[in-house]
């Protein structure tokens, strides 16, 4: 079974029905299997992001109460891993939930990321492997 791993812009899109992509992330939501995994980084981000949007935050926090997304990574389990990565990318540059969302797609084989972060299309799993991402055209 795929599993998916989600964005903080993912998140906020489908939460903020004023987002440009709004519509996209709604059709996505429709078609996954929960639940979407995801790290605390990528959720501080997202919550900080829907503080300015009516009920955001409460949305966010229901998805999880409710087990849609689970955030389902360890930092300090994995830290030198996740170092690596932002060492690797630092001319990107990488960001610490960047570097997790890769960690884990690297961790989970049969997964995919749910973005909206052109850097994905940069970044490589294991040294050389594409990401398979779920990002709008």
């Amino acid at each position: 079974m795929e599993t998916v791993i989600v964005d903080a812009g993912p998140l906020v899109a489908y939460l903020k029905k004023d987002d440009a992509d709004h519509p996209w992330a709604v059709e996505q939501f429709k078609r996954f299997r929960v639940p979407l995994h995801t790290c605390d980084a990528v959720l501080s981000e997202a919550f900080f992001l829907l503080q300015q949007t009516r009920n955001g935050a409460r949305q966010l926090l229901a998805l999880l109460e409710r087990g849609i997304v689970v955030p389902s990574f360890a930092l300090a389990t994995e830290l030198p891993a996740v170092g690596q990565l932002m060492r690797r990318y630092e001319d990107v540059p990488m960001a610490l939930a960047d570097a997790r969302l890769v960690r884990m797609a690297e961790l989970a084989s049969q997964s995919t990321v749910f973005t909206l972060d052109s850097d994905f299309r940069i970044y490589r799993k294991d040294r050389r492997q594409i990401i398979p991402l779920i990002y709008p055209e």
